[in-house]
């Protein structure tokens, strides 16, 4: 599985995954994503068969709603919430734990797709 990281989160966290040996990349780590709006994001992933990472459920919920209900098809997305497990230098590493077990849990590339979850800080 690819993962596209959102613009909140520190490109450390992908830089530190993609030493582990995945394909991730965050939207702060590419000129042409920065300051780009949540659909075009959204675009992005899709046409790079990249699952989504953001803690921005508002924007994004409402995206896979429509994609779902137009029969499209997404790589996944994965919430976090800043109040279970909040983006701070100190939890760089809980996020690569994190995403790192579930990228050696479901290696494929359409391993979420069409799915949404959640990552907590377990």
């Amino acid at each position: 599985m690819k993962l596209l990281l959102d613009e909140h989160y520190s490109p450390e966290i992908a830089e530190q995954l993609r030493r582990r040996g995945h394909d991730v990349v965050a939207v702060q780590e590419r000129d042409e994503l920065r300051g780009t709006g949540d659909p075009e994001l959204w675009d992005r992933a899709v046409a790079e068969a990249r699952a989504f990472v953001t803690e921005n459920a508002a924007d994004f919920m409402p995206l896979v709603r429509a994609n779902v209900a137009a029969g499209g098809q997404f790589f996944g997305v994965i919430f976090s919430s800043s109040r279970s497990l909040p983006r701070s230098r100190s939890t760089i590493g809980v996020f690569v734990k994190q995403l790192d077990s579930l990228l050696r849990e479901r290696p494929a590339d359409d391993a979420l797709a069409g799915r949404v979850i959640w990552l907590s800080r377990g």
